[in-house]
């Protein structure tokens, strides 16, 4: 929502076809109908018409949004493009899924709707993501089949990884040979994990020591400088972060915006809305409202009580003397409020993976000193 563009996270379906042990989605079984799909449409289009905010960018999530079949989205696409155009909007669209669900039968609207384009998610080594009753190791089968698929017939990866304790004793040289050498992906992300939805084993082990996480991430920072920056290997977020203090034009991920509830929200498949997926079946008491609710979508976002706690986080933040007096407050705003909400059961304080940031801001910035010219503004993106 900042300047004229607007930010959607939206989640088709509630429901999955895999089962994975740390996933923070406590799941429904819901799934939007196309008249419900005109509905959203509609009340996001007059929302921008309020604002004056020309551009619109969907992030289709879930659930797992291959459980729709390629079909519903070819008419989705028609949808929201016909409404768009009699208004004078510009909509983009971006696809995320497990892969697992993946079939030649979506290449024509991959192409057609997402660019050719879709993220998906792996870990390596694979501990937590299975397929329902399946141990890791039949899911990494199936994902690497469909990728490898998917990249045959043109489709570009986008790969979001979580480091786990057997990554961490792996170290950083083996998880980037695993996706770089041995998978051949250009363009992947390392995340931290998030502890959201009901609480399992899983997310408890994936609660890493801090300073082995940031040895690894600073160890993985020094390994893609050395061979894959010059090689056009897209790695997050140290290449955004390179951009950044090197003086050139960066997309900052979500976690560390001013405020993503300048940004954008999220709506579920029953119409829930909130500020993101992490937090729309995570921590329902953080709803902001109904999209199918009798108020306009801005009178919904204006008068949300939650939405105002968002609004009012980086202000109380700023009180924190470790946050005022940090040279990389500027960059990180206090860092991502849904890893600090459930990791530490509070909202205004900072994210708990501070150091881990620190660290990595340090060392990028240190690799960045014989290349810097300026300091633009950075830009932010969904992680």
């Amino acid at each position: 929502m900042i300047g004229r563009h607007f930010s959607l996270i939206l989640l088709p379906t509630n429901e999955c076809n895999v089962a994975c042990d740390y996933c923070f989605e406590d799941k429904t079984r819901d799934f939007l109908s196309l008249a419900e799909l005109r509905i959203v449409t509609d009340k996001v289009l007059d929302h921008m018409e309020r604002r004056a905010i020309d551009g619109l960018t969907i992030y289709w999530q879930g659930g797992e949004v291959m459980l729709l079949p390629p079909d519903w989205f070819v008419r989705a696409q028609a949808i929201i493009g016909e409404a768009a155009a009699r208004r004078g909007k510009r909509v983009r669209h971006h696809l995320q899924s497990n892969m697992i669900g993946y079939t030649p039968a979506w290449k024509a609207i991959i192409t057609e709707m997402f660019g050719n384009r879709v993220g998906t998610s792996m870990d390596f080594p694979n501990l937590y993501r299975r397929a329902r009753g399946r141990p890791p190791e039949h899911y990494t089968r199936l994902w690497t089949r469909n990728i490898r698929a998917a990249r045959d017939a043109g489709i570009h990866l986008g790969v979001i990884a979580i480091p786990n304790a057997a990554t961490l004793e792996l170290g950083a040289e083996r998880f980037y040979s695993y996706f770089v050498d041995e998978l051949g992906i250009d363009d992947f992300q390392v995340n931290t994990a998030f502890s959201g939805g009901t609480p399992t084993e899983a997310k408890r082990e994936l609660l890493l020591d801090l300073d082995a996480l940031s040895r690894f991430f600073v160890e993985l920072a020094d390994i893609w400088v050395e061979r894959g920056r010059g090689r056009g290997i897209a790695l997050g977020p140290f290449d955004e972060l390179m951009n950044h203090f090197t003086g050139r034009m960066a997309r900052l991920p979500c976690i560390w915006q001013q405020n993503c509830a300048d940004e954008f929200v999220s709506i579920d498949a029953r119409g829930q809305v909130a500020q993101c997926d992490c937090w729309v079946l995570s921590f329902p008491e953080y709803a902001f409202g109904n999209v199918f609710g009798p108020q306009t979508f801005t009178e919904l976002l204006e008068s949300s009580p939650a939405r105002h706690r968002f609004h009012a986080r980086p202000e109380r933040l700023v009180q924190d003397d470790t946050c005022l007096s940090c040279d990389y407050l500027s960059i990180c705003h206090g860092g991502c409020p849904v890893r600090a909400y459930a990791i530490t059961g509070e909202f205004f304080v900072k994210d708990p993976y501070c150091e881990l940031y620190k660290a990595l801001f340090s060392r990028l910035e240190a690799h960045a000193a014989p290349r810097r010219t300026r300091h633009p503004l950075p830009v932010f993106t969904v992680a």
